[in-house]
């Protein structure tokens, strides 16, 4: 069976990996084009790239993907089957195209958190529970019957980025089986079930980031975890942004303001909120590297 992969990160990196461990022809990779990146705006390959040039992967890089010639070389590639795994929203040209249709890996339990970060807002929700799910893409984004799917357990202390972590493990395997599955006709395809109340899962912009210290202690420390390690939530000091990567919920009649802050100077720093504080741990001042709260207090006159 010949297979198209289509995706960017990291994250898409390791069901990729598994893929070509598991043996099967990966026929081309789609990724983004290169970017400028940095200081010297140097062209940045994605990590999908990275791993497919590594690998002797034929790659394809459209800007558009309705461009006639890169439909015209999906074309020719004659592959079996698309997988996608955080990619772009594809043009019904591109996932109709091959005869075994083109499936979706997504970071969630679907029809729960569809979107472009599920990850986040599970975790912003204060979810116990996500998982990743298989399914065959259709006009709709995040719509199609379900293949198969995997729950993960979320600790109270998981940030995005461990459960990202999570998830891309679990994911790759669940591909794995998925596509094994596809290529014998042994699956089934579930239709979505709408008839619970449906979380979304939206693109994260700043001003979603910024902290408001009048909401309760644990709704601002799930916001800071679920924002960890990107796009990370933020509060103002000093005139200057703070972005928080860990704290601690501290339980507590706070006594001063919401948005307040008590501090020694040296060892500690906690902002109230409605209900208690948010005690800092790791953070990154404006125009400075990322630190721990101690480092931090070494460096400020508060």
């Amino acid at each position: 069976m010949r297979i198209v992969f289509m995706g960017t990160p990291d994250f898409a990196v390791a069901s990729l990996a598994a893929l070509v461990n598991a043996g099967f022809e990966i026929a081309a990779v789609v990724t983004a084009a290169d970017k400028p990146a940095g200081r010297g705006q140097k062209l940045s390959e994605s990590a999908v790239k990275k791993y497919a040039v590594e690998h002797g992967l034929p790659v394809l890089q459209p800007i558009k993907l309705k461009d006639p010639e890169f439909v015209a070389a999906l074309k020719a590639i004659n592959a079996d089957l698309h997988v996608v795994v955080a990619f772009r929203m594809l043009p019904e040209v591109v996932w109709s195209m091959p005869p075994k249709g083109t499936i979706n890996l997504h970071g969630s339990l679907l029809p729960q958190y569809r979107g472009a970060a599920p990850i986040n807002h599970a975790i912003i929700n204060g979810e116990k529970e996500s998982g990743v799910t298989t399914f065959f893409l259709k006009q709709e984004i995040d719509t199609g019957d379900i293949i198969d799917s995997r729950k993960v357990s979320i600790a109270d202390d998981d940030t995005a980025g461990d459960l990202h972590d999570k998830l891309m493990a679990v994911g790759a395997d669940l591909l794995v089986d998925t596509v094994k599955a596809i290529e014998t006709g042994n699956y089934q395809e579930i239709p979505q079930d709408l008839s619970a109340e449906i979380k979304h899962a939206p693109k994260i912009f700043k001003d979603f980031c910024k902290i408001d210290w009048n909401q309760p202690v644990d709704v601002v420390y799930n916001l800071v975890r679920g924002l960890s390690p990107y796009p990370t939530a933020f509060t103002t000091l000093n005139g200057k942004n703070l972005k928080i990567f860990k704290a601690e919920a501290e339980h507590k009649e706070p006594g001063i303001a919401a948005g307040g802050f008590l501090t020694d100077g040296k060892t500690y720093l906690k902002f109230a909120t409605k209900d208690g504080f948010l005690k800092l741990t790791d953070v990154q001042y404006e125009g400075k590297k990322r630190m721990t709260v101690e480092e931090f207090l070494r460096g400020i006159r508060l």
